[in-house]
């Protein structure tokens, strides 16, 4: 599985934990890749999952994006095309699994996930049902075994994420969104706005610490 340390992905590790043999996660170059990365390794020593950090520095150097560029770059306000836009890192997600289908082919297993959810498909081309399964097929078509890619996540909110994750018990205090990097989350840009809606809207305490 595809683990970024962040609430989906997090989720998604305790969900299925009793299946996933091995977790990936990416160390890009992005504002909060380091804090990410330190959630993951939290959680999948905590479900006992090995997890492999794999550096792909290129997309730092050579992709433009303000998720590559500095908390600075970062815009604040609503989750939305308009103003969220910047933060794309293009085919990102293709990138990355095409990364993890090779560790699946090489450590003989049958499927990898990846924690897209519906609030991502507005803006990011690679989290719609459509690459999705495209990309499956793709995986399919390129491996002995015919390994699929399983999004199990895709048609869900935050909002629902958020609801799951309290029946299996994650500790969200665990978890990071925000864009910026920071020590603490910022509060105003758009994943910090759509991570505090989705536990208001699910009734849930929210143990974040923001700034604002």
């Amino acid at each position: 599985m595809v683990v970024s340390g962040g609430m989906d992905s997090t989720t998604m590790l305790h969900e299925y934990a009793d299946r996933i043999a091995l977790a990936v996660t990416f160390n890009y170059g992005s504002n909060h890749n380091a804090r990410e990365i330190e959630c993951a390794r939290y959680n999948c020593r905590l479900l006992d999952i090995p997890l492999v950090v794999i550096d792909l520095p290129f997309m730092g150097v050579l992709f433009a994006s303000s998720l590559l560029s500095g908390a600075d770059a970062i815009p604040d306000g609503d989750y939305n095309e308009e103003n969220m836009r910047s933060t794309v890192v293009p085919f990102r997600n293709g990138i990355m699994l095409s990364v993890a289908a090779g560790l699946a082919e090489n450590h003989s297993l049958k499927h990898v996930m990846m924690a897209n959810h519906s609030g991502d498909h507005a803006i990011y081309p690679d989290c719609r049902p459509g690459f999705a399964e495209a990309m499956s097929r793709a995986i399919s078509e390129g491996t002995y075994d015919h390994i699929t890619l399983e999004t199990p996540y895709t048609h869900l909110s935050k909002t629902d994420i958020a609801r799951r994750g309290a029946t299996l018990g994650v500790d969200y205090a665990h978890t990071y969104s925000c864009y910026k990097g920071g020590e603490k989350h910022c509060g105003t840009c758009g994943t910090c706005t759509e991570r505090r809606q989705a536990f208001a809207d699910a009734g849930l305490t929210d143990p974040t610490d923001y700034i604002s």
